[in-house]
């Protein structure tokens, strides 16, 4: 039979992990390079970029750092994206609506 305590135990019990989701996410760094590892960037797994790294046989070369930034910069946000959804399944697949049966 259906029971709306459960239900409500089960949400309460998402918006907790939820939480404790996010924190993990802000304390995992997620690097790319590109350019072979002229450009480097970090972000969080929350998306906040924390690092920079370029090479400063780039300093001359306007054109290509600015190529290399753009490729790092979204391939990392690529990956915190790929870890939001990792992270999330790996949420959903300890969850069991129905409880033990």
């Amino acid at each position: 039979m259906f029971d709306p305590e459960q239900l409500n135990g089960l949400f309460g019990n998402m918006q907790k992990e939820l939480a404790g989701m996010e924190e993990k996410a802000k304390e995992t760094t997620l690097t790319s390079k590109s350019g072979g590892g002229l450009v480097s960037v970090s972000v969080n797994g929350a998306g906040e970029l924390v690092d920079i790294d370029i090479d400063n046989s780039l300093l001359e070369d306007k054109e290509s750092l600015q190529i290399l930034l753009i490729s790092a910069i979204n391939d990392a946000y690529k990956s915190v994206e790929e870890n939001k959804k990792s992270m999330a399944m790996q949420m959903l697949s300890g969850l069991n609506p129905f409880g033990n049966q």
